[in-house]
């Protein structure tokens, strides 16, 4: 397992990881992009601050990297600051296939990403991966899987799929929507030849939306490693957006919101590693102080008065422009 890397890290924030959604392409939903990015986001500009984030990140004692097919051309970006860093071994860099990149560099697209979980789609998406990440990739996490996914039963797949775990990348799944936790539990189930296929689970957890915590309290007794994305709802528990409480614990403690939400998830006995979504060395700066934020018991339930109905939490996000 690549994460076993993480294990002898000494520094507080080597669970804290770095991913590349918002870097990656000019348009996703996070609040506020107009004060994070360049006001030309071209490849060029987006390229060099994925490369400030990871300069800064790696410097801070961040070690996990997270990109994927559909991240505009992440994966490109993180390949290059790879290549030019030939010293950097300690780190596990992480990928997805499963969503097609379709917005060509355009933030008012009709469509940013078309979802396939084909076998044809996987073979086309791991062939790209490699030709950009090579050796370095670690993980490849099947992207937004739902209960429902065809690559849950999709035994060819899961072949072709336990292969590449055989060569020495991780196989691993995301998931998304309301129903997160059936989707877990059904790929818990999933196995070749006797053996689990799925070695990490990524999923969305945060003080709005904790739905999935049992499944991936299972998932990591079951000895997988968990990865939680979205963990500031995509800005909504950051800044001035987020709600009173988080804002209050964070003045007490003279640090941003977003320390606040992060070192929630940290907080979770079954949280591996907890995504950092900065697209700004600044935001990366204020996300890493959540390592060493401590929330007691009295403040875990402040907390837990925000949470949401999943359907309610899932409406709300899909209702979030791309900007």
């Amino acid at each position: 397992m690549p994460f076993a890397r993480l294990a002898s890290t000494t520094t507080a924030t080597a669970h804290i990881g770095l991913g590349l959604a918002a870097v990656g392409r000019p348009g996703y939903i996070n609040l506020h992009r107009d004060r994070d990015l360049p006001d030309e986001r071209t490849a060029d500009a987006l390229r060099s601050r994925t490369h400030e984030l990871l300069d800064a990140a790696y410097a801070q004692g961040v070690r996990y990297f997270d990109a994927a097919r559909s991240y505009g051309r992440s994966e490109e970006f993180l390949a290059d600051w790879l290549t030019a860093r030939p010293e950097v071994r300690d780190v596990v860099i992480g990928s997805k296939w499963g969503y097609t990149y379709t917005a060509d560099w355009n933030v008012d697209a009709e469509a940013h990403e078309v979802k396939d979980h084909s076998l044809a789609a996987y073979e086309r998406q791991r062939a790209e991966t490699a030709a950009l990440l090579g050796d370095r990739l670690d993980l490849y996490q099947i992207h937004s899987v739902t209960a429902d996914s065809p690559a849950l039963a999709d035994k060819e797949l899961h072949a072709r799929l336990a292969a590449l775990a055989a060569e020495g990348v991780s196989v691993g799944l995301s998931t998304s929507g309301p129903a997160q936790a059936d989707a877990i539990r059904a790929a818990l189930a999933v196995t070749v030849d006797g053996e689990p296929l799925f070695r990490t689970v990524q999923a969305t957890y945060n003080a709005l939306e904790t739905s999935a915590g049992p499944a991936l309290a299972d998932a990591h007794a079951a000895g997988l490693t968990v990865i939680v994305k979205e963990a500031m709802a995509n800005g909504r528990l950051a800044g001035t957006e987020a709600p009173a409480v988080v804002r209050e614990i964070a003045t007490e403690e003279g640090l941003g919101s977003d320390a606040v939400a992060l070192a929630l998830v940290l907080h979770q006995p079954w949280a591996g590693v907890v995504l950092s979504g900065a697209a700004t060395v600044t935001q990366l700066a204020g996300n890493l102080h959540a390592a060493v934020l401590d929330l007691d018991e009295e403040r875990r339930g402040r907390l837990d008065a925000l949470v949401e109905e999943p359907e309610a939490y899932w409406r709300h996000r899909a209702s979030l422009p791309w900007s």
